[in-house]
């Protein structure tokens, strides 16, 4: 379900209304990993919503919107320039993992320097997405613990390791969007399996 922010968006937006009808079709059904059981649709959503809330542009969001559809889905980047643009193609191109790559550090690292080199749109998708990302994963932890990290493709602490260097990256950009909010959340996870460390093994008592 789509927030009021991109329904307004889309309401106003034929590209931004085209880009979310597709992303509904092509993660129709999908979960989003690490989140508690969320339909997938609410990551982009909430990616989008971002951007729309900081004054981006329609294709900017319409990429938002469309930032995984190549990766978990049948569509092509081809396709996504026939229907919205090469601007808007390219920043998907950008923002999709080349799963090619292994192992998954080697490949989130390629991805991470293509992302820098993709100009501002780009950067301040990739912030918003991994700000999004850590959000849910938070709130997902706050009630199941580590298996919160269960469904990734990499072990938590691995994940973690990934955020860490996204935010060190994102903090060397000029103007970065979302970068002490993602800061923060890091921050808030961290602390979180701190806690859960401390409970799973207390100190030994004192003699």
């Amino acid at each position: 379900m789509p927030s009021p922010e991109i329904e307004a968006a889309a309401a106003e937006s034929e590209l931004i209304r085209s880009a979310l009808d597709l992303a509904e079709r092509a993660h129709a059904g999908q979960v989003r990993s690490g989140s508690g059981g969320m339909a997938y649709i609410h990551h982009p959503v909430a990616v989008a919503e971002l951007l729309a809330e900081h004054g981006y542009d329609e294709e900017t969001v319409a990429a938002a919107l469309l930032h995984d559809v190549v990766e978990d889905s049948e569509t092509s980047v081809a396709e996504i320039e026939a229907r919205f643009g090469e601007p808007v193609a390219r920043l998907v191109e950008t923002l999709s993992d080349d799963e090619s790559i292994e192992p998954y550090k080697r490949r989130k690292d390629e991805h991470r320097r293509r992302v820098q080199e993709g100009g501002s749109k780009a950067l301040a998708i990739y912030a918003a997405d991994k700000l999004s990302n850590v959000r849910v994963l938070r709130r997902a932890y706050a009630s199941e613990g580590e298996a919160a990290g269960e469904e990734f493709k990499a072990p938590l602490g691995v994940k973690l390791e990934i955020w860490e260097a996204d935010l060190e990256m994102l903090r060397r950009q000029p103007s970065p969007r979302f970068v002490e909010d993602l800061a923060a959340e890091l921050e808030k996870l961290r602390q979180a399996r701190a806690r859960t460390s401390a409970a799973a093994d207390p100190a030994p008592p004192r003699s």
